[in-house]
């Protein structure tokens, strides 16, 4: 018979009917019931759907009757329906909107999550199972989820002996902790390192609006008067760009740069320097040389030498351009009597002038034709319509988790309703760093569901009435993560684990860099970008300027990104842990070494705060956004000679790229799309690193 979910688990002391998190939510596509939702549920919710998952597993196991794809592959899939769901809410709000309880709920769930992962994928007597199903009689997606579980059984470690998978607990156990620990650390250090400035001349170069929300912060904090900037998790901050004050630019950059190595509670190296010994003992109880070996097996890059090489490539003529910007930076500074050698928190700002002198562009200009919401609903829910036919309207019935939080449903190209779409703009101390995208539920044509998803920002909020006015680098980002939302919005499988955007790290990125491009589109960009006060559409010669201007400053932008990617593969790249130095030391020999090591061009995330690779699933994996960005490129130069952003075009690539998740072979996917294997060539003509 088939094993499905167990839902004969005894009534007595059963908090089902009296937790949200343990209800099928009544809401539009399981919507979540965030109005009912409180901090003391979780931890409940988290018992039960532990011992439920247990006891559904147990059955799967210790099935008598021989493995079937039914009785075993398909009952994993549908099992922990109850803990998936606390678990994908309580993921969410940890990042977006977090507080005291549930960090420490995080903490103290983190090992213990690990060992259920563990209990699962360590089971020899289950991974037996899954290894006696025929896949010659498989085909389509129950083949694929077949050889998903497979491989995941694999790479857990399933294959390995009794006293190893013993020490593999632990180690996985640990890693949880130190991730979780990682994470908290810094979020305590992003509000310890705010910068606090007395006089407002300190900010000069910033708007009216900025600096009265950096008044309003400091005023929240309880120093009345005084001024306020947050930090970012970049390393880099936005206001650089504009501050005049070269003393207020140094000490917001080295805030930024030492936030998380002073000695203090938010410290991370310690924490971080752990797990990288961790990792390269854990991929060597599997039997590979080094950590980045084992991660990448499952990649599109398959190995770390095919990603190192991608980024070498690129490298090169990367640094040459940044050595050449930088000259252009120090001729200014040289012509204006500076009498200082450029430096880090110098760049922006300068590089703002040369972009000004070279193509007659400011960004203070521009800035006032992006107000955030016109961006949303004009400009990415535009493009969308363009080119795939969906339309979005506002929903204000349904709850959020934070008042800032607007949502919409999304209807497909023939007006069928096809999900629920909420955006969440705003900065906040209790919010981790970045943008993202995730699914509050999952598509699954076999579970009847449609996707639910969020986008997350850190813009700064307005203040007083005043628009929400954004560079032309958030709008990008704003187009970015909707492509990710895209992805999931036209996932189209039969089971989650192959939906929407459950697919290899490398290839995540590239349909949300796609969807970049729109935000260019001459069509597009003439219904967004509006000015605030006079209502007018961009003119025709600002948006020649930004054309012109496009790989501008790109030998900055693409070294500070390569030399992030090559320090996470360098700390995961080490076959010895004699190899491995303190943090900062470690650091700066990797960057020497790979010839990426300019003090005017720092890497994008410095170990102490690279949350991507410490806390946020990305270890050896940060080269996925250069990997994707050449697929990106690709397939943008196929667009460009087809006819560029069009309908035509978009129903294309919803079929080919954002309809298939991970139930197809992706590299014949792309292959199919776009005609040939990946080059490098277009990413290099495109981010103009040939430029002489």
């Amino acid at each position: 018979m088939t094993i499905l979910p167990n839902t004969n688990i005894s009534a007595q002391n059963n908090p089902k009917m009296s937790n949200p998190l343990l209800q099928r939510s009544t809401l539009q596509y399981q919507a979540p019931a965030f109005n009912l939702i409180k901090n003391e549920h979780f931890k409940p919710a988290f018992e039960f759907g532990l011992k439920s998952h247990d006891k559904e597993v147990e059955q799967i196991t210790n099935n008598a009757e021989r493995p079937t794809f039914k009785n075993t592959v398909l009952a994993l899939e549908l099992s922990g329906v109850d803990l998936n769901r606390a678990r994908t809410i309580f993921g969410n709000l940890s990042g977006s909107n977090t507080n005291p309880e549930l960090q420490k709920l995080d903490e103290e769930y983190a090992t213990v999550f690990a060992a259920h992962q563990d209990k699962i994928y360590l089971n020899s007597k289950l991974y037996q199972r899954f290894k006696a199903i025929d896949l010659n009689s498989l085909k389509g997606e129950d083949k694929k989820l077949t050889e998903y579980y497979l491989q995941k059984f694999e790479l857990a470690g399933a294959n390995l002996s009794e006293n190893a998978k013993e020490k593999m607990k632990v180690i996985n156990g640990e890693l949880a902790a130190l991730s979780t620990a990682f994470g908290n650390k810094l979020l305590i250090v992003r509000k310890n390192n705010a910068i606090l400035f007395d006089d407002v001349s300190d900010l000069e170069g910033l708007s009216e609006q900025e600096i009265e929300a950096a008044k309003m912060q400091a005023t929240e904090v309880g120093e009345e008067g005084k001024y306020l900037i947050s930090l970012q998790n970049t390393t880099q901050q936005p206001v650089l760009q504009y501050l005049v004050n070269r003393n207020s630019r140094e000490r917001i950059f080295k805030a930024s740069w030492n936030r998380a190595e002073n000695k203090d509670d938010g410290d991370t190296r310690e924490t971080l320097e752990q797990m990288v010994r961790l990792r390269l003992q854990k991929a060597q109880l599997m039997g590979k040389s080094s950590f980045a070996e084992w991660k990448i097996q499952d990649q599109m890059a398959k190995t770390p030498d095919a990603a190192m090489k991608l980024l070498a490539q690129i490298a090169a003529p990367a640094v040459e351009k940044a050595k050449r910007e930088a000259d252009e930076i120090q001729k200014i500074i040289d012509e204006q009597k500076g009498n200082f050698k450029l430096q880090p928190w110098d760049w922006n700002f300068y590089a703002e002038q040369v972009r000004k002198e070279k193509y007659d562009l400011d960004d203070s200009e521009i800035k006032p034709y992006f107000e955030i919401r016109t961006v949303l609903e004009k400009g990415v829910f535009f493009a969308a319509k363009q080119m795939y036919g969906i339309t979005f309207k506002e929903r204000k019935d349904l709850p959020v988790y934070h008042p800032d939080v607007v949502v919409y449903e999304v209807f497909d190209k023939d007006g069928t309703s096809m999900a629920i779409y909420y955006n969440d703009f705003y900065t906040r101390d209790n919010k981790n760093g970045g943008a993202w995208m995730s699914n509050f539920v999952d598509q699954s044509h076999y579970l009847k569901q449609k996707p639910v998803i969020v986008n997350v920002y850190n813009f700064a909020k307005p203040v007083n009435d005043n628009p929400s006015l954004i560079s032309f680098d958030d709008v990008t980002t704003m187009f970015h993560e909707f492509g990710h939302t895209l992805h999931g919005l036209f996932a189209n499988q039969q089971y989650v684990s192959l939906s929407g955007t459950n697919v290899p790290r490398d290839y995540v990125e590239f349909p949300s860099q796609i969807n970049e491009h729109a935000a260019l589109d001459p069509t597009v960009l003439k219904n967004y970008a509006i000015h605030y006060k006079t209502k007018k559409a961009i003119p025709q010669d600002l948006v020649s300027k930004i054309l012109k201007s496009g790989t501008f400053n790109s030998g900055y932008n693409v070294t500070e990104l390569l030399a992030a990617a090559t320090l996470d593969m360098a700390w995961h790249s080490v076959t010895d842990e004699n190899d491995f130095k303190p943090t900062l030391e470690f650091e700066k020999e990797a960057l020497s070494k790979y010839g990426l090591l300019m003090e005017e061009v720092p890497t994008r995330y410095h170990s102490p705060y690279f949350a991507h690779v410490f806390s946020g699933g990305y270890s050896a994996g940060y080269y996925a956004y250069t990997w994707s960005k050449t697929l990106d490129y690709n397939v943008y130069d196929w667009l460009k000679k087809n006819g560029g952003m069009t309908r035509e075009n978009g129903e294309r690539f919803r079929k080919y790229i954002l309809s298939v998740g991970n139930s197809v072979d992706l590299n014949n996917a792309f292959e199919e799309f776009v005609g040939h294997k990946m080059e490098v060539q277009p990413y290099l003509d495109n981010e103009g690193l040939n430029d002489k």
